[in-house]
């Protein structure tokens, strides 16, 4: 086995319902995430606002 070469030190914080900030490694404000539209729906919940999702961020994040 190879050994490690890197370990993300990430924070997150639950606020309430969905929502949640991320403390990221190189970025100065937190990352909020929550819930939208179809994924609001699909879960049952009316979200004070409207918030990318996790599932969009690793859409995101892999390119499409």
């Amino acid at each position: 086995m190879s050994d490690v070469v890197y370990k993300a030190s990430i924070e997150i914080e639950r606020l309430r319902g969905p929502d949640r900030i991320a403390h990221l490694p190189a970025t100065e404000e937190p990352v909020a995430f929550g819930v939208h539209s179809a994924i609001a729906a699909h879960y049952g919940v009316e979200p004070e606002t409207e918030t990318a999702t996790t599932l969009d961020y690793v859409m995101a994040a892999t390119g499409g």
